[in-house]
């Protein structure tokens, strides 16, 4: 079984518009990386988040944060965690299993301008949108964070030697 094999099924019934990111992402691109969240770009719709929380809270996903989850598929809450509250994602987790779901919602790269060069990965007969390198390399640049940093160099070496051969 894949991990979150369950989240992305429904994601594929519902048609959720969604890009993996993150670790996974970068697992995926064929580098090594610790993880075990989930994180993802998606359509900043009011109706694409909608599926996307009331997926997660079927699970048993929970918030951390004392607010109600459904409040990110409102564009005028969502703008104002996004500006107020200087919010860059949104975190579900499951206690038991110790999963996490990041939204990111405040991103130098939209779920449009990733689905452009989005690569796509056949997982059985799941089909799974994962965000380009060179998108991934501008999602971590700014974060601050070491293992952004090591990312970064990582895909970046990864890049040249892809071009090398």
């Amino acid at each position: 079984m894949i991990i979150y094999e369950e989240i992305f099924r429904d994601f594929q019934k519902e048609k959720v518009k969604y890009m993996l990111v993150g670790g996974i992402a970068v697992n995926l691109h064929g580098l090594v990386r610790n993880t075990s969240d989930l994180d993802i770009l998606v359509k900043m719709s009011d109706k694409n988040l909608h599926k996307i929380v009331s997926i997660l809270k079927k699970h048993g996903y929970r918030v951390r944060q004392p607010v109600d989850p459904m409040g990110i598929a409102d564009a005028k809450t969502r703008k104002d965690w996004i500006e107020n509250k200087h919010m860059k994602a949104f975190n579900f987790f499951l206690d038991k299993e110790w999963k996490e779901v990041d939204i990111i919602i405040d991103s130098p790269v939209s779920y449009e301008e990733a689905k452009q060069k989005a690569k796509y990965i056949e997982l059985g007969n799941l089909l799974l949108p994962l965000i380009s390198v060179d998108h991934l390399i501008q999602m971590k640049e700014n974060t601050g964070r070491d293992m952004d940093r090591s990312d970064i160099a990582m895909l970046k070496k990864m890049k040249e030697l892809k071009n090398e051969k």
